[in-house]
């Protein structure tokens, strides 16, 4: 459809500056939060110790709580060397590029193009029904001249800008734009996904070794035990029976040892793979440490600031998938309305090559192109259909996810304040059986007691070490369980991730 240059022009002005993008407005909402902590656990507030206490203070954490630097450089290292890791962030990548995309269809359109084609026009082609209505007396010379192969040579530039008077473009670059923001909520997720793994494989080493030596000096220590026991009933003191108890005991704990040696194999090739590393290449970083105190960890009795789910990064992409969600809906409302480009051409034809650039040999086209849906058999009126009920099933989705975010919240908090007031039990519990033992051996070598009462006293305290270590186990892995809840601010900067060594801003 061919309009006057200048009205054209003046109405495509006109409706450029008058046109607003369609479809609906993506309005970011800030969700429920509680004052505290206390008003929405699931539980008694005791467990917790959040009977009403401010939540505003709390300070955020990173992995030097654990006061333990091989750990602060494995998840550093984990940063740049896991895979998975390197995958989320080549899909960011993409993500930015494909936005980049997008964003292009906003500018015109310039192409250059050239050619020499060698041509032959047909002798019963359209120019000689021309030829028959003139009917020259030079009809088959024409033909014969104007059907002879000959080049033609051309070169020019075309030029396309489709006037977003609907917002398509608009609402396809927000849709875009919003892809990208989930991508990289996405790879943060990965990020505090790998770096939680890594610390819980990690703390489950520490425990497997811890436990390796308990299990070694019990061995030793029941060796011991053994040899007096039998020197004992070499001279009469005692029976064989203690000596058959003693090695029952003895075996019990060496057929232990096994078992927490393959643990601690397994959970080291966990961490080499989390850091892209073959199994063993960590072997001397990941040694057991000397048998020192832990560094004390925060019991969170003042709380968290009520806002830490919002900064989730399952949160923020579900969020960027709605705003995408939304945005797609104006993009397909916009193709229901017409769309107008102005195209452009200029460029020099001729077959002669002699004259190819002269002024004369110059053409040129200009002007606007109106494209008007008329009948698709409803393809588009089905098409907003669909992308509306998508961005509502996007909006339950992040309903979905921030109440599960809260869920996982208070679950890990809850499980973090019980696995700390169990601790202190239980380390009760082991100064007081290695108490009973000492009284137990002294007893015993004074004949105050018999055998059995010893034994009774080293099963109790070897079954307490081995609760104290695990549960000292399951504190760290407890605190890791609210780093992920609550998205530690340990990932690299918003704006920027590394591909290997390469930097993507």
């Amino acid at each position: 459809m061919n309009f006057p240059l200048n009205s054209a022009l003046s109405f495509a002005a006109i409706a450029f500056l008058a046109g607003c993008a369609v479809g609906p407005d993506f309005q970011p909402t800030t969700p429920e939060a509680p004052a505290d902590f206390a008003a929405w656990h699931g539980g008694s507030p005791e467990l917790i110790g959040l009977q009403g206490g401010s939540v505003s203070g709390a300070a955020p954490f990173g992995w030097s709580v654990f006061a333990d630097p091989v750990l602060e450089r494995l998840e550093a290292r984990a940063l740049v060397a896991n895979n998975d890791l390197k995958t989320a962030t080549l899909r960011f990548a993409q993500s930015r590029v494909q936005s980049s995309v997008v964003r292009s269809q906003q500018w015109p359109r310039v192409d250059a193009g050239a050619g020499v084609p060698r041509l032959r026009e047909s002798e019963d082609g359209d120019f000689t029904r021309l030829l028959g209505a003139l009917n020259p007396a030079n009809r088959e010379q024409l033909i014969q001249v104007l059907s002879e192969p000959h080049y033609l040579y051309q070169a020019g530039f075309d030029a396309s800008w489709e006037l977003d008077l609907w917002g398509r473009v608009r609402r396809s670059i927000e849709s875009a734009d919003a892809d990208a923001a989930a991508s990289q909520a996405m790879l943060a997720q990965v990020q505090l996904s790998v770096q939680a793994e890594l610390a819980r494989h990690y703390f489950q080493l520490r425990s497997a070794q811890r436990q390796i030596r308990i299990a070694r000096a019990d061995i030793a220590a029941g060796e011991e035990t053994r040899s007096l026991v039998s020197a004992r009933a070499n001279g009469g003191l005692t029976t064989d029976l203690d000596v058959t108890r003693q090695d029952a005991q003895l075996a019990d704990v060496r057929s232990r040892l096994p078992q927490l040696l393959a643990q601690e194999v397994l959970e080291s090739n966990q961490i080499t793979l989390l850091v892209g590393e073959r199994p063993g290449a960590l072997a001397a970083e990941l040694a057991a440490p000397p048998d020192t105190a832990a560094a004390p960890l925060p019991d969170f009795s003042l709380g968290l600031p009520s806002e830490v789910a919002l900064r989730r990064p399952d949160v923020q992409r579900a969020a960027a998938q709605l705003h995408a969600a939304t945005a797609s809906v104006g993009v397909a409302v916009a193709d229901l309305y017409p769309r107008i480009t102005i195209g452009a051409h200029f460029g020099f034809e001729s077959v002669d090559a002699s004259t190819f650039g002269e002024w004369g040999s110059r053409k040129w086209s200009i002007g606007p192109s109106l494209e008007l849906p008329v009948f698709d058999g409803g393809r588009r009126r089905a098409t907003v259909t669909v992308r509306t009920l998508q961005q509502q099933e996007a909006a339950v989705a992040w309903q979905q996810t921030l109440l599960k975010a809260w869920h996982e919240i208070d679950d890990a908090l809850s499980g973090y304040a019980a696995e700390r007031q169990r601790n202190v039990q239980l380390a009760q519990r082991e100064r007081s059986s290695r108490d009973a033992l000492q009284l137990a051996g002294v007893r015993y070598e004074h004949g105050l007691t018999d055998f059995l009462v010893q034994l009774d006293a080293q099963r109790t305290l070897l079954q307490a070490q081995r609760d104290y270590a695990e549960s000292s186990a399951r504190l760290a892995i407890g605190l890791v369980s609210i780093s992920k809840a609550l998205a530690l601010p340990s990932q690299l900067p918003a704006d920027e991730v590394r591909v290997g060594t390469a930097l993507v801003r």
